[in-house]
């Protein structure tokens, strides 16, 4: 199975944990960051939810500092808000937001394969075409294997073109809608899908057909979209009924992860 390696450009974006400060400081930042949004990412923590910097700082006992810290870059991706003198809350689900981060996603990719066949620059897809043009016996079957190659995919689209505000962009939708994007390999055939949709995406750019790559591109941005709504909605539906039957106002009123070690 091919895996070679991909040239992404990302984004000297101070806000993400992963580039943050090296103090203990931001460090310890990072790891609440992380835990809490885990708890979001897989509704343990359901949309609505209400908490405050004291709960979070209790239950993992850590001083309230890096915890605001953590809360305020959840706050930038768009997955927590904060209320004045009530506390944070879970961002409801707003799939109108969704739909207009994809209907981004589906212009910036759209036009970098405009100007990567207008630019002569498919051979920078070569990577690319190592990894999706292959047989099926060379394909990666693990789920969260394909996920991660699927980001890389499109932002390698991306990072072809060399604009880096572009890449800057599409990093920060990517984000955001990270979310909901990564369910789409819960099931087998989306993984099936996915190597033949992105294999007919690269052959259309390697034909300089760029009226058929885009509309493949959008057919598959949009089939992704349709499906992870749908798993998205059923998975906050079995969460409510689960945390229900479990009394959900003990989670609510502070039972966030362990503390950190």
């Amino acid at each position: 199975m091919k895996t070679a390696a991909i040239a992404i450009v990302e984004p000297a974006d101070t806000h993400s944990p992963e580039r943050g400060p090296a103090s203990s400081a931001g460090s310890l930042a990072a790891h609440i960051y992380a835990r809490l949004k885990a708890d979001i990412f897989d509704f343990r923590l359901l949309p609505g939810d209400r908490f405050s910097e004291g709960d979070v700082a209790s239950r993992m006992q850590v001083s309230r500092t890096p915890v605001r810290q953590a809360l305020f870059w959840l706050q930038r991706e768009g997955y927590v808000e904060v209320h004045f003198k009530s506390g944070w809350q879970v961002r409801e689900f707003d799939f109108k937001y969704f739909e207009d981060l994809y209907e981004i996603r589906i212009m910036m990719e759209s036009a970098a394969i405009a100007r990567l066949v207008r630019e002569h620059a498919c051979g920078a897809l070569t990577p690319l075409r190592e990894i999706w043009c292959v047989a099926p016996a060379q394909r990666e079957p693990e789920p969260a294997k394909v996920a991660a190659l699927d980001e890389a995919f499109h932002a390698g689209l991306i990072a072809a073109t060399g604009n880096l505000e572009m890449v800057r962009m599409h990093f920060d939708v990517t984000e955001r809608i990270r979310i909901i994007r990564r369910l789409d390999f819960t099931k087998a055939p989306r993984v099936l899908a996915t190597y033949e949709e992105h294999a007919a995406i690269l052959d259309a750019i390697q034909a300089r057909d760029v009226g058929l790559a885009q509309a493949r591109i959008e057919a598959h941005i949009r089939q992704s979209q349709a499906e992870v709504k749908q798993i998205t909605l059923h998975m906050l539906h079995s969460a409510r009924e689960r945390f229900d039957s479990l009394a959900r106002h003990d989670l609510v009123s502070g039972n966030f992860p362990a503390p950190l070690k």
